[in-house]
């Protein structure tokens, strides 16, 4: 469907009150057309219907004029460059911001993920996790792992045990 009549169906959603529907609708579009800052703003403006100042701040990151309570929820929210990168669902490079704010904004955001993970990275090829390997989310998933594999160790003997007793 073309973008002015997905456009018009938002607004039709909104008149008529099916905010939900207007959401995924513009989410669908932030997805399909990531550097038009317009669908942003408008994202934003429904997500503050709802009163989610994060996510406001989230769709408005990338705007000049964006209120500092909603960019320092959308801050909290996402603590680590990396999770802003994901977050903010860019695609390419920054220099197809249509703005010199959005460009500096997001060139931040990619430096600051750059020097977490200690390579360099781009908006297409943003890391899963940029945290340190000595850190407890590292240590939480040796812990599972290590889980994993005691149970796994633990049926293998039961079955094993099984298998004896029926050829005794």
């Amino acid at each position: 469907m073309p973008l002015r009549d997905t456009l018009a169906r938002i607004d039709a959603d909104l008149a008529a009150g099916r905010i939900p529907v207007a959401r995924q609708r513009l989410r669908g579009l932030v997805s399909s057309f990531p550097h038009d800052l317009t669908l942003r703003r408008r994202l934003a403006e429904v997500y503050r219907l709802y009163g989610e100042t994060a996510q406001a701040g989230r769709w408005m990151y990338l705007e000049e004029d964006r209120d500092a309570a909603e960019t320092s929820a959308f801050e909290t929210r996402y603590e680590t460059p990396a999770q802003r990168m994901r977050a903010l669902a860019w695609q390419g490079p920054e220099s197809l911001a249509a703005t010199s704010f959005a460009r500096e904004q997001l060139a931040a955001v990619r430096t600051a993920c750059s020097e977490a993970v200690g390579h360099p990275v781009d908006w297409d090829g943003v890391p899963t996790e940029a945290e340190p390997e000595g850190s407890r989310r590292s240590l939480t998933g040796f812990l599972t792992g290590a889980g994993c594999l005691l149970a796994a160790l633990a049926f293998l003997a039961i079955w094993v045990n099984g298998l004896i007793a029926l050829f005794d």
